[in-house]
């Protein structure tokens, strides 16, 4: 037990003094930038401050509970146990973090339930170190995406540590300020190049490039884009709003209202489990009276 309390301590959170230097270094830099346009506003980097601050209160209170839900999974479930100081434990750590994210990263994009959660990050107009910070607070089925692990004999202390490894590595990922890295690097891991088009709302750029810190799963299961352009960021259909409620629920709202207006009970699961923008086919019903799901993909899918 002293182990589970001594591990509750996130790196993230001991890291918060270097994180922000690094926002004021990336502030700088960009001012200091003559050919630079506007990358930021005071009220675009409040909200995300304030948001990731409401997040992380709500995250450490989830990830304790999961913890000790794992903890008991790994110990009295799981076929057999790695040990925490093997190397080839930790090799299978990090790849299965790495998978596990983009598995549940790309099911955020293609679930229009777990999509309004997620569009939080993809709502800023910019992208900077300080939007890596703009999570959501409807964090209920997160945790869970991390049960294989501990069910496979993985260390669920472990694996929340390089969780939290994987989320000081997005800063990075997070910038304008960082051009294309050596090819080689390109190939493996993600980079700033690879991040800016996840975030982009063009429709090439839309749910592309899921991966956490290593690329090579979007090119497996080809959802790798590369960098063609400076993207256009934010949602297909900005909310131009710094409200930190409405920025966390309008997703929401949009889609409890077309549950309303749904005809049918296929077309209500439809509105919860299908992707955002999802529209029942012509002749099958009454239509949705809400507008269009704010969502970041669903130009993609809109038919």
């Amino acid at each position: 037990m002293s182990q589970l309390v001594d591990r509750l301590h996130d790196p993230v959170v001991l890291a918060l003094p270097l994180i922000a230097l690094i926002v004021v270094v990336e502030f700088v830099a960009i001012h200091l930038d003559k050919d630079d346009t506007e990358r930021f506003t005071a009220a675009d980097t409040r909200a995300n401050i304030l948001t990731g601050l409401g997040a992380l209160v709500i995250s450490s209170v989830l990830r304790t509970a999961a913890l000790i839900f794992f903890a008991w999974i790994y110990e009295y479930v799981a076929p057999w146990k790695l040990p925490a100081t093997a190397w080839y434990t930790w090799v299978a750590l990090f790849i299965g973090v790495d998978l596990t994210i983009y598995v549940y990263h790309r099911m955020t994009h293609r679930v229009r339930l777990l999509w309004a959660g997620h569009q939080v990050h993809h709502s800023s107009e910019y992208l900077n170190v300080s939007v890596a910070f703009r999570r959501k607070w409807a964090q209920w089925f997160e945790k869970l995406m991390w049960l294989p692990l501990p069910l496979l004999g993985v260390p669920p202390v472990l694996v929340f540590t390089m969780h939290s490894i994987h989320l000081l590595y997005g800063l990075f990922a997070h910038t304008e300020k960082i051009g294309k890295l050596p090819r080689p690097i390109e190939a493996v891991f993600v980079t700033p190049s690879h991040h800016r088009v996840h975030h982009g709302s063009d429709p090439e750029y839309l749910d592309k490039n899921y991966g956490s810190m290593l690329i090579v799963w979007d090119r497996l299961f080809g959802t790798f884009q590369p960098e063609l352009h400076r993207p256009t960021y934010g949602l297909t259909k900005q909310i131009s709003t710094h409200s930190l409620w409405r920025i966390q629920v309008h997703e929401f709202v949009a889609m409890f209202r077309d549950i309303r207006g749904a005809a049918t009970w296929r077309q209500k699961a439809g509105y919860v489990f299908g992707p955002p923008g999802w529209q029942p086919a012509a002749g099958s019903g009454r239509p949705s009276t809400s507008q269009k799901p704010l969502s970041h993909a669903s130009t993609s899918r809109m038919t």
